[in-house]
């Protein structure tokens, strides 16, 4: 009887303590695939998980933006969860969480809010499949876990960043309903950020960014954002929410998108909205950092606050898509800017965590 393949992990024990691990890579069970991992990205999430900032992950394999190649595929999976035909060796893009179906969120249509989304993520890598999280050679894609074939022509490098920011983007800008012609303020011109940019572009809004980072800046007008807001120059709330109304005819923003994970952003964003605006907040994601709020601003302004976590899954399928249609129009090849040996997985996280990298990407070496 031939043997099994092995695969390397990186286990975090306790935050900021990475062991590497190698197990036996298992047989899929029916409904299941095995995969090999092809570029795993360091999103800011896994910062927030291996600081020790996160309420759920603790500990476990890192990782979750990612583009893989199928290895195995398991009795009955014969396409992807678009329809697709899927076969050993195309690229596929997972969605990094688990939807069971069957708790009350998802009974409730509420896909992203399931209850049991992180069953796998967190479990002790000893504990088969092993393969829970992607900053490894391989990646166990469970029987309820959605994926989606990658689009022919597509740049990997690309499709990578796909089942994290884009799909959680384009998930909250609609959840928000960004509509043709408004104006859509940015608070942050991080990967969160760039992608709000584009999608916003696209829906036909006019957009704002507010930033205070040279290379973040020239990224957001690279993307095509039409006003920058500097909070080095406009440096207090009074003075950046003035420019905005400037911008805007003296009315203020129609819709606002918290993306740079800072609880002061929040408080500060309904003062750039209209009266009667939306406000979106994804970016702060790590309970118990909180910030003064104004919330007889708020009502004054009858502002809408939608908030959102994850996205619903087959959010990644229309991100997939918006790539393979607008990839050429902005430059989403050069959001990696590092490639890192899995080996060297702590220099990336050093390195993301400092910002001398922008966003990087690990590289599992196979052996076959």
């Amino acid at each position: 009887m031939a043997s099994r393949p092995t695969g390397r992990l990186i286990y975090l024990d306790e935050p900021e303590k990475l062991e590497t691990q190698e197990y036996e890579v298992p047989e899929p069970e029916p409904g299941a695939l095995i995969a090999e991992v092809v570029r795993a990205n360091v999103c800011g999430s896994e910062l927030h998980i291996w600081r020790g900032h996160h309420p759920q992950v603790k500990e476990g394999v890192l990782g979750h933006e990612v583009l893989c190649r199928v290895a195995e595929l398991g009795d009955g999976v014969t396409t992807d969860y678009a329809g697709e035909p899927i076969e050993v060796g195309d690229l596929i893009a997972p969605v990094y969480y688990i939807t069971c179906q069957r708790c009350y969120s998802c009974q409730a249509g509420q896909f992203h809010l399931c209850q049991n989304a992180y069953r796998y993520w967190s479990k002790p890598p000893e504990e088969p499949p092993h393969f829970h999280g992607t900053f490894s050679t391989h990646y166990y894609v469970h029987p309820d876990q959605y994926f989606y074939k990658v689009p022919d022509g597509l740049d990997p490098g690309i499709a990578a960043g796909a089942n994290c920011a884009l799909s959680q983007v384009m998930f909250g800008l609609d959840e928000t309903g960004v509509e043709y012609d408004d104006t859509v303020v940015v608070q942050g011109a991080g990967g969160l950020g760039l992608n709000a940019i584009a999608y916003a572009n696209e829906q036909g809004a006019e957009t704002i960014v507010v930033e205070g980072v040279d290379g973040r800046i020239e990224r957001a007008r690279e993307f095509g954002v039409d006003y920058v807001v500097d909070f080095r120059e406009y440096d207090t709330v009074e003075a950046r929410s003035e420019r905005v109304r400037k911008l805007t005819g003296g009315i203020g923003a129609d819709v606002a998108v918290e993306v740079a994970g800072v609880p002061a952003a929040f408080a500060e964003g309904i003062h750039l909205l209209r009266d009667g605006g939306r406000y979106l907040e994804m970016g702060n994601v790590s309970p118990g950092h909180t910030t003064q709020f104004d919330p007889g601003a708020l009502t004054r302004k009858s502002i809408d606050i939608t908030s959102v976590v994850r996205y619903n899954p087959w959010y990644l399928h229309r991100a997939l898509d918006f790539l393979d249609e607008n990839s050429d129009s902005y430059p989403y090849d050069e959001l990696i800017d590092a490639e890192f040996a899995l080996d060297d997985v702590e220099e990336a996280l050093h390195k993301s965590d400092s910002r001398a990298v922008t966003r990087a990407t690990l590289i599992p070496e196979h052996k076959h």
